[in-house]
C-alpha cells in the first residue's frame, strides 16, 4: 500500500497540563512528538504538525506546521482540514491523523484504517475499555481529501464534535486491542506522563 500523508494534531491548549504544547513535554527521556513522530513516520509519508501560535518553536522537528484556518481554536476537526487542504496541494487522496499526546499509538494504525474505512473512505480508530466496550478515537483517523470542502461547511456552520460528523458520512471503525494496555492512552495531566512512564517499559 502506498503510504499516505499524516498530520500530528497539536492544536490543542493544553488546559490541563497548564498550558503549553504537551508534545514537547518529556516521557522517557524523550518529547511526546519524538515518540509520536517515530512511530507514525514508519507508516507514512510525508508528516506535518498541526499547531497554531509561533511556528518557530517547531522548526528542529523538519515539518510543515499546519495552523487552523478557522479561528478561535475550535478542536480537532479544524486540525483535520488543515491537514486535508495540505494532503490537496500534494496531490493526496487522504490522510491519516495521531494526536500529539498519544505516544503508544498502534504500529498498524494506517493499514487497520484503511482496511475498514467506511463507503467514503472514512474511518475512526476505536480501543475497549475494561469493561470491554468499544469507544472510538476520533483524533485517530483516516480522512479522504473530497469531503474537505463538507467539512469547512460544517465547521464554519459551528460543529464541533468529531463524530457528529463523521457518523453522517458513514465512517468506518478500526477496532484495536487494549490489552496490556490502551494504545491510545493519552497524556493530559502531570500524574498522567508519571503514568506513561511506567507503561514505556511495556510498549
Amino acid at each position: 500500500m502506498t503510504k499516505l500523508p499524516a498530520v500530528i494534531l497539536a492544536g490543542g491548549r493544553a488546559t490541563r497540563m497548564g498550558g503549553g504544547d504537551k508534545g514537547l513535554r518529556v516521557v522517557a527521556g524523550r518529547r511526546l512528538i519524538d515518540h509520536v513522530i517515530m512511530r507514525l513516520s514508519a507508516q507514512c509519508a510525508p508528516l506535518a504538525i498541526n499547531a497554531n501560535g509561533d511556528p518557530a518553536r517547531l522548526v528542529e522537528f523538519g515539518l510543515p506546521v499546519l495552523p487552523d484556518s478557522l479561528p478561535d481554536h475550535p478542536g480537532p476537526l479544524a486540525g483535520v482540514l488543515a491537514g486535508l487542504d495540505w494532503a490537496a496541494s500534494l496531490g493526496a487522496p487522504a490522510i491519516i491523523t495521531a494526536a500529539a499526546d498519544t505516544p503508544f499509538f498502534p504500529p498498524d494504525l494506517a493499514v487497520r484504517l484503511a482496511a475498514h474505512a467506511g463507503p467514503t473512505g472514512l474511518c475512526l480508530a476505536a480501543s475497549a475499555d475494561p469493561s470491554g466496550k468499544m469507544h472510538r478515537q476520533p483524533t485517530f483517523g483516516l480522512w479522504p481529501v473530497a469531503l474537505r470542502d463538507d467539512l469547512r461547511r460544517a465547521l464554519t456552520d459551528g460543529l464541533r464534535k468529531i463524530v457528529l460528523w463523521t457518523d453522517s458520512h458513514n465512517a468506518g471503525t478500526a477496532e484495536f486491542s487494549s490489552q496490556p494496555f490502551d494504545p491510545f492512552f493519552n497524556i493530559n495531566t502531570p500524574d498522567d506522563i508519571i503514568a506513561a512512564e511506567a507503561l514505556m517499559g511495556q510498549a
